[in-house]
């Protein structure tokens, strides 16, 4: 496993009991609005992936925008918005995934992955896993393939690396949080 970046952490605040009681919310605005924070996760993000090769980046809605585009950008490849049902103005697929309670659903445009094409799929927080699961079919139904799936935070006890690691992603995060 290659080493986690744990100087992210400063700049993540912990916000109790959001949504709901008994949660800590981990909020990463406070990241994103610091330069020296953005710059060493994004710097971090990259960094995960020495001497990988990939094709595009894929960045799941909403917070994974801000932070695939940064990725891509420094990768010199293109982006791939993962959003949510009904934003994406052209031709999409989509995939649905199971809630806590019901089911959501994510998609992309038709023709925004090459087939073959090596995608490295980035958020800002795996938990459950649901959301990147979902994210990794719907790339692979378009042709792609989610080389690597990378985080700022992980919630190790919630399982979700183990859910990518199951569809063979190589999975990464910059740090982890204990707890919900």
């Amino acid at each position: 496993m290659k080493r986690r970046h744990s100087n992210v952490k400063q700049f993540i605040r912990t916000i109790p009991d959001y949504p709901k009681p008994g949660i800590l919310f981990r909020d990463i605005t406070t990241l994103l609005g610091d330069p020296v924070g953005f710059r060493n996760a994004v710097d971090a993000l990259v960094a995960l992936h020495d001497g990988a090769t990939f094709d595009i980046v894929a960045g799941i809605e909403a917070r994974g925008f801000i932070l695939g585009g940064a990725v891509a950008h420094r990768l010199n490849l293109g982006f791939v918005p993962v959003r949510k049902k009904g934003k994406l103005p052209f031709a999409t697929i989509s995939q649905e995934y199971d809630l806590e309670y019901g089911t959501d659903t994510v998609e992309i445009h038709t023709d925004a992955i090459d087939a073959g094409a090596r995608v490295l799929l980035i958020d800002d927080l795996i938990a459950t896993g649901g959301t990147a699961e979902a994210s990794v079919k719907l790339i692979a139904r378009a042709g792609g393939r989610v080389a690597a799936a990378s985080f700022v935070i992980e919630l190790p006890e919630l399982g979700g690396r183990q859910r990518l690691e199951a569809l063979d992603i190589e999975v990464l995060s910059l740090c982890s949080f204990e707890g919900h």
